[in-house]
């Protein structure tokens, strides 16, 4: 099935049919209407996988997908054409420019916590860059893996855009084939196997991952829209269940009650006092991440900690947000991804303790800090590595579509999201003309003394030696 798949799409991008751009620019108008006219079935699939407040689906999922769709659509014309760059002294004369073309068939396998945007802003990057493309959305999320395989052949070339469906033996038989570029998001340990999938066929890979995204806190804030702006970025985003969520704050120990006491008020004004009856809270996406998430405030040395929260409800697979204080750090919360609603605090002597505490550990998708202290802002930019940055809120990045997004070292490689989105499924192919004049005899054998020096003046810049070569010296004999 997969291999027939391949094919078949093989055989549509080698008839030329996605290099034109009047058909990327059809694929992404057919997104767009499948967008306006499918986003109460969008809704509801993502309210299905995981309870999703439709608020959120519409801020977080509908409606940025449709902004990268036309934001790709207005600017696909200037993304396509030929760079032209400065031809150097040493091939003059002539003319250079770098050419976008797209790398052929890709593979992007998709995630389980934002499945439909998570699925389409990938997808495209690979259209606009004139590929064709083979989808595998996470089974985790049935409801919206099934409404992409209905949904997308209704809106975009089918026989050179493909949805595959299934689990992992689906996923392995996928990665078993040669593609000309896998695009992954999820986490670590898959991201890893799909490495090692696409080394035996030298294929490339972007890896969106995640990591412990830190929060630095310093005491000179706005309290209040500090706090907000945290348990936005934080339970509002899927209650906790983003790559990009804060996983963890840092404060100064002397800060630390007032900030914890915010956190409280604010989050009790957001989702009242019983927090697992909200209707603005998603759940957790099944048992097993919620049995995984329950053993990590359970673990004997991290459940004393809790100073605000913990309340859980299997039947409905519900955490409330919750609050820790100081927990050890060699503990389980402390050492792996939280990807839920859990947020501990770390508290140091000095703010500027925290940078080494980050550094300590690999460096995360996301790194935020809230202060009004220009020199550490400067320092937190400079000697923070993250794959993206923001100063005074959380997770906003994510809608500039004008930044790269993506992960460094353990958080990932490669970046999508507008134009860097086109460029992670192109090659950038250079391409050098030049005419039948200009001969520079000294480049060819034998290599005399004299044609030694006038080659050795051209590469350094030598204008005489350029005149001298243009003028046919040293004489060819005939």
């Amino acid at each position: 099935m997969a291999e027939e798949t391949v094919q078949e799409l093989r055989a549509s991008f080698a008839s030329g049919r996605t290099r034109r751009a009047e058909w990327r620019a059809e694929q992404l108008k057919g997104l767009i209407r499948m967008i306006d006219e499918k986003e109460a079935e969008i809704s509801a699939a993502l309210h299905e996988d995981l309870a999703k407040p439709h608020m959120e689906s519409y801020l977080h999922e509908i409606s940025i997908t449709r902004s990268s769709c036309k934001f790709a659509l207005d600017g696909l014309k200037s993304w396509m054409k030929p760079e032209k760059i400065p031809a150097a002294l040493t091939t003059f004369p002539s003319s250079a420019q770098i050419v976008p073309e797209p790398l052929g068939v890709v593979l992007i396998i998709s995630a389980w916590n934002y499945p439909f945007i998570l699925s389409i802003d990938p997808v495209i990057g690979a259209i606009a860059a004139g590929n064709a493309v083979v989808l595998k959305p996470s089974e985790i999320a049935p409801a919206t893996s099934s409404l992409l395989a209905k949904l997308l052949p209704e809106y975009v070339d089918n026989s050179c855009i493909k949805v595959v469906e299934g689990g992992v033996a689906e996923t392995t038989s996928l990665l078993e084939q040669r593609w000309d570029k896998i695009f992954y998001t999820g986490n670590g340990t898959v991201g890893r196997i799909v490495m090692a999938a696409a080394a035996k066929h030298l294929t490339p890979v972007a890896l969106e991952l995640g990591g412990k995204s830190p929060v630095v806190v310093d005491s000179n804030v706005d309290l209040h829209v500090a706090v907000k702006r945290i348990v936005v970025g934080k339970w509002g985003c899927n209650n906790g269940q983003a790559c990009i969520a804060p996983d963890y704050i840092i404060t100064t120990k002397s800060f630390a009650p007032e900030l914890v006491a915010s956190l409280k008020r604010v989050l009790e004004r957001f989702y009242g006092e019983d927090p697992l009856q909200s209707a603005d809270l998603s759940r957790i996406v099944n048992s097993k991440h919620f049995r995984r998430l329950t053993e990590l405030i359970e673990e004997k040395s991290v459940a004393d900690k809790i100073v605000y929260g913990g309340e859980v409800d299997e039947k409905q697979l519900k955490i409330a947000p919750t609050l820790l204080l100081d927990v050890p750090q060699d503990s389980a919360i402390m050492t792996g991804e939280i990807f839920g609603p859990l947020l501990p605090i770390v508290t140091v002597e000095k703010i500027e303790e925290s940078f080494d505490l980050i550094n300590a550990r690999p460096k995360p998708l996301a790194a935020y800090l809230f202060t009004k202290n220009k020199k550490l802002q400067e320092e937190f930019v400079a000697d923070v590595p993250a794959g993206g940055m923001l100063v005074n809120d959380t997770v906003l990045h994510l809608a500039n579509p004008y930044m790269p997004f993506g992960g460094v070292g353990d958080s990932g490689m490669g970046c999508y999201h507008g134009k860097f989105g086109f460029d992670c499924f192109s090659h950038k192919k250079g391409v050098l003309v030049r005419g039948f004049g200009g001969e520079a005899n000294a480049r060819y054998p034998p290599y005399t003394t004299e044609k030694q020096k006038i080659l050795r003046g051209l590469i350094n810049g030598s204008f005489i030696a350029l005149i001298l070569a243009l003028l046919g010296f040293p004489r060819e004999k005939r």
